[in-house]
């Protein structure tokens, strides 16, 4: 007999995507027995609203899984390596928003209007991976196209939120907005250099083949979704001083004969997406369209006139959201439903 609630801990509760879960948990009107939010020593014993009510921020440790049937993880990769494992042995299923596990061949990598049937490989470790922000927005875009027409290469270049790298890096672009207006020198803490009327095709740690991790995360990430690693990817990721929603300048080139027209058709009525596409009329997706949206934003499709069955895209998401606490969210949803 299915559960009529079920009991919610979220491990990194404090921070903007772990707020964004409880937001998206209450407006979405998911059936929450008990919340347990969990995070460092540093937040512990601090309140954060729930439906009205202040629930204490209690200190993450391997006892406080006990009693819960699923776990919305972001706590940052190392925390979750060690704590999503011992949560998964407690019966308590752990969607986890960090990089710690997405290509682990026994962990299911899961974007829910791509490739949700890939949620009953859980049971392995009791664990799902949540893409990183990047991949899921070009997923998401990609899939119908490549349902129809199989896409045989990908040239994705990002224009990524600072809210992608977290409440301080969010901050520190407001600090320095704020600082240079007042014609004072910016400090760069958690970007290596000013984020400020700038832009840094850095995102995370540079590679030995002169790739950032972030860069290879969306080609690794693409062909473990679509479970096709025939698909060529090929990524360049920037930050830019937007606070938030990430967006995707998207080149595909086709094995079948492809129309913009068609795309645009295909789009218009594919799950999680909006499409915004009359660039005559100054319509097109923006950053400010996607924040606290749920959907994908898809516009400025075109022919790609110097290869033979080319399109050209524009795909924009708010990052915090289906980039991270809606997908994951969205995953939990599919579990109670067709699983738990």
């Amino acid at each position: 007999m299915k559960k009529k609630k079920y009991n919610i801990a979220i491990a990194g509760a404090t921070g903007v995507v772990g707020k964004e879960f409880l937001k998206i948990l209450e407006e979405r009107n998911f059936p929450v027995g008990e919340i347990r939010l969990l995070a460092s020593e540093r937040s512990a014993g601090s309140t954060l609203e729930f439906k009205g009510k202040d629930e204490p921020v209690r200190l993450l440790n391997e006892e406080t899984f006990e009693g819960i049937d699923i776990g919305l993880f972001s706590p940052g990769a190392s925390v979750s390596a060690v704590y999503a494992p011992k949560a998964g042995k407690a019966g308590c299923i752990v969607v986890d928003n960090t990089s710690q596990f997405r290509m682990d061949p026994d962990v299911p990598l899961v974007v829910p209007e791509v490739n949700p049937g890939a949620i009953a490989q859980y049971r392995t470790k009791n664990i799902i991976a949540n893409p990183n922000c990047s991949t899921i927005q070009l997923v998401v875009a990609l899939k119908p196209i490549h349902d129809k027409y199989r896409i045989k290469r990908i040239v994705v270049s990002t224009y990524q939120s600072v809210s992608g790298a977290g409440k301080e890096a969010m901050e520190e672009l407001s600090d320095q907005v704020r600082k240079l207006f007042n014609m004072q020198e910016p400090e760069a803490k958690v970007f290596q250099h000013r984020i400020a009327f700038n832009c840094l095709p850095q995102i995370d740690s540079f590679l030995e083949n002169g790739y950032t991790k972030e860069e290879m995360k969306m080609v690794n990430e693409t062909k473990k979704i679509f479970g096709d690693d025939s698909i060529k990817v090929t990524a360049t990721a920037v930050r830019v001083p937007v606070f938030i929603g990430h967006s995707e300048a998207v080149n595909i080139e086709t094995e079948k004969p492809i129309k913009p027209e068609d795309v645009k058709k295909l789009l218009s009525k594919a799950p999680g997406v909006t499409l915004l596409d009359e660039p005559k009329k100054g319509v097109y997706p923006m950053p400010t369209d996607a924040s606290g949206q749920d959907d994908v934003f898809v516009g400025r499709i075109r022919k790609d006139e110097s290869v033979e069955n080319g399109i050209n895209l524009w795909v924009v998401s708010d990052n915090l959201r289906k980039g991270a606490a809606l997908n994951a969210v969205q995953i939990a949803e599919v579990l109670i439903k067709d699983y738990i």
